[in-house]
């Protein structure tokens, strides 16, 4: 993942900004007394992922599911698959594990949410909604040219998408969250629409931090910069975690991404130990097993 990539990590203020005034209070309005906290990478094949599968893996998802509890399903952007796939998805993983799969770039970056959207959206659900309770949460992920004078298609999208199936949507330019009317309205929104508002942690897109959400999950897509500091920058995540944690979060849905792919392990594995440790999880470490396999940490 190469958006919002830096040559020079120690030049950039990784400092997480305050949480938006409104955000602790919609937490506090879906309140929950559960919480469930899904950690992953963005893929789980072998040549991304290198060093990460023992010698002599058979099927990198089988595996990977083992040792996750969920991934972020990047190949959907690429590709409408078949619900045959899905099938195959869900039959490879355990009961416990979850896809958040991307809606497919004709409907963001070729139709731009345009009115003629719709079959196509209707066409990836009738495909994804085979993987059933292994279905988190879908994400749209908008280009960086797509700029607030089209929102009334993000409107339409919005009040259109199904209810039943939990929706999240990243925007890129930055004038979604920095001419404060545009964003105001946006958050109204995806409030009204119980939609959450994905959180992008990039180095080189500090424009775009916004920390503001709009139901009762946090969706963040983090990349790291191949650099010591990624680790610092999870300890401060965690930190932010536990507060919203103490004020009801329902749903933690946390994806590792590097630019060098191959390190995301690493540092998914890192975060689990310390919400492990910091917010009271039990969640599986990577690669932590008892049979001899090789520890990431």
């Amino acid at each position: 993942m190469k958006f919002g990539s830096v040559d020079n990590p120690t030049d950039i203020d990784f400092t997480l900004p305050s949480d938006h005034p409104d955000t602790i209070k919609v937490l506090k309005k879906n309140a929950s007394n559960k919480m469930d906290v899904f950690v992953g990478c963005a893929k789980w094949n072998k040549a991304d992922l290198k060093g990460f599968y023992p010698r002599g893996t058979k099927d990198e998802l089988e595996y990977y599911s083992r040792q996750f509890n969920s991934i972020e399903l990047n190949a959907t952007f690429y590709r409408i698959f078949p619900p045959e796939q899905f099938v195959k998805w869900y039959d490879k993983t355990p009961d416990n594990f979850k896809f958040f799969p991307k809606l497919n770039q004709e409907i963001s970056h070729w139709k731009r949410l345009n009115d003629d959207v719709a079959p196509v959206v209707d066409n990836y659900l009738y495909s994804a909604v085979n993987l059933k309770e292994k279905l988190g949460c879908v994400f749209l992920q908008m280009h960086s040219n797509f700029a607030p004078k089209d929102f009334d298609r993000v409107v339409h999208f919005a009040e259109s998408w199904p209810k039943e199936i939990p929706l999240a949507v990243e925007f890129r330019h930055t004038d979604w969250y920095n001419d404060k009317t545009i964003a105001e309205d946006l958050y109204q929104l995806l409030e009204e629409n119980s939609i959450s508002n994905i959180i992008v942690d990039s180095a080189g897109r500090r424009d775009i931090m916004h920390m503001r959400l709009t139901n009762s999950r946090a969706f963040i897509r983090y990349v790291g910069a191949n650099h010591q500091s990624d680790y610092t920058r999870l300890d401060d995540w965690v930190e932010r975690l536990k507060i919203w944690k103490d004020n009801g979060i329902e749903h933690i849905n946390f994806f590792v991404h590097q630019n060098i792919e191959k390190e995301s392990p690493l540092l998914s594995a890192y975060l689990i130990r310390q919400m492990n440790d910091q917010l009271g999880t039990s969640l599986k470490i990577p690669n932590d097993d008892s049979d001899g396999q090789q520890t990431l940490l």
